[in-house]
């Protein structure tokens, strides 16, 4: 019986296409069975009180299998995904670095929490939350 995954996928809010072409790129794949665990922009969490939504984030990061940190060089600049990474490496949630298509740079930020770092492709991605999904 196939595993099914459940993914946090720490993106920032002024990238949200990259958040949803890996999330299309993922469902697309018939025998992959994923359920995606982050806030979005057409899943928000409706609150401007910042430690609300930590503790919404936390407890969607906690009851994930692992976390993908789109590791565009914008993730070094972003508050929120540092704070989700941070978050996932404390609590013991692998993280896999997925390099946005046509990237050469990538955030440090990511880089240095993550597990490993799998460029833009099906495959990759998928044989990396294999490996290392809880």
């Amino acid at each position: 019986m196939a595993k099914d995954y459940k993914i946090f996928i720490s993106h920032s809010w002024a990238h949200t296409d990259e958040l949803e072409a890996l999330q299309n790129l993922l469902n697309a794949r018939g025998y992959f069975k994923v359920e995606f665990m982050e806030a979005s922009k057409n899943v928000p969490i409706n609150s401007q009180s910042a430690p609300y939504v930590k503790s919404v984030l936390k407890q969607k990061i906690l009851n994930s299998d692992i976390i993908l940190g789109l590791a565009g060089i914008y993730a070094s600049h972003s508050e929120w995904m540092i704070w989700e990474l941070e978050t996932a490496k404390k609590n013991n949630i692998p993280i896999v670095g997925v390099i946005p298509r046509g990237r050469e740079r990538i955030s440090s930020e990511v880089y240095s929490r993550s597990i490993v770092d799998v460029k833009w492709n099906t495959e990759s991605i998928i044989a990396a939350i294999r490996s290392y999904a809880k």
